[in-house]
């Protein structure tokens, strides 16, 4: 397996300090966070407020590509936040990818609303359909993350939407985090579910939290080694299933400062799997 990187947990850091740090904690390359709302020089935020984001741009993409190959890390994928049905937007971010030779690109499968599951459904499945046009016409290949609140937020939804598909031309993100807040199956069943179409894991940790005096408990993001999740259990199965794609770090912790976490996060799923060892070597 290979141990990258995903830009979206390092709200803090510009992507020129990003590419440093993810070099000297031994991470093997770095997946983009795509998005028009860069941050700014306020205080961070994971979603609202993240510094480490790259326009969607061609020139943006290409120059970040060719900072991230310059320190001897890959570029893991680009992740844009480009709706289900927009089709332009696909092939938009498609191209960018294949022009700068980036093997895929993030989608999600619809938030969950009023207008119902089973229509949103027909809708998602017609939409990813197309994106399998789109991905042999631009090979390049989609990755449908399982996320909570859409309509694919567990492996069993997200294998009945796009699982008729080549897994070449579409696979899923295994979001283990994710599936702690909402979906979450056996993972050995899960990962025989998705065969072919397991294409790329996120790796976060959660714990629920019960308020003072009881009441109706809620989630927040913990680290790596303080949650629900049982990692080490999860990096076994992959390896045991054959896995060889990327781990994506995606922890949403703010336990430890920025430095701290990325390299706590290497050392210890490293301690759990066997990663191959990255171009550029931790000093």
């Amino acid at each position: 397996m290979k141990l990258g990187i995903y830009s979206a947990c390092l709200p803090s850091l510009s992507p020129a300090e990003a590419i440093d740090a993810a070099a000297e904690a031994g991470y093997a390359g770095i997946e983009w966070r795509i998005a028009h709302d860069i941050g700014d020089s306020g205080t961070p935020h994971f979603l609202t407020n993240n510094r480490c984001t790259v326009a969607p741009e061609p020139r943006a993409v290409s120059d970040i590509c060719t900072r991230t190959r310059t320190a001897e890390l890959e570029v893991v994928a680009l992740s844009p936040y480009v709706d289900s049905g927009d089709a332009a937007g696909v092939k938009d971010m498609m191209r960018i990818a294949r022009d700068n030779a980036v093997p895929s690109i993030r989608l999600r499968a619809p938030w969950m609303d009023d207008s119902g599951f089973h229509r949103l459904f027909a809708e998602a499945r017609e939409f990813f359909d197309h994106v399998a046009t789109l991905a042999a016409r631009y090979d390049v290949q989609a990755l449908l993350e399982i996320h909570q609140r859409s309509i694919c937020p567990s492996v069993s939804l997200a294998h009945q939407l796009i699982g008729h598909l080549p897994p070449d031309r579409v696979g899923v993100i295994y979001d283990v985090g994710n599936l702690v807040v909402e979906g979450y199956e056996d993972h050995r069943m899960a990962l025989q579910i998705l065969g072919d179409h397991l294409a790329h894991v996120h790796v976060k940790n959660a714990q629920y939290v019960g308020p003072a005096g009881g009441g109706v408990w809620t989630h927040r993001w913990s680290p790596m080694d303080d949650g629900v999740a049982d990692i080490p259990r999860v990096l076994g199965l992959l390896a045991e299933a054959g896995y060889r794609g990327w781990v994506s770090v995606e922890d949403f912790s703010d336990s430890r400062p920025v430095h701290e976490r990325m390299q706590f996060n290497a050392e210890f799923l490293r301690q759990h799997a066997d990663f191959e060892t990255p171009l550029t070597q931790p000093l």
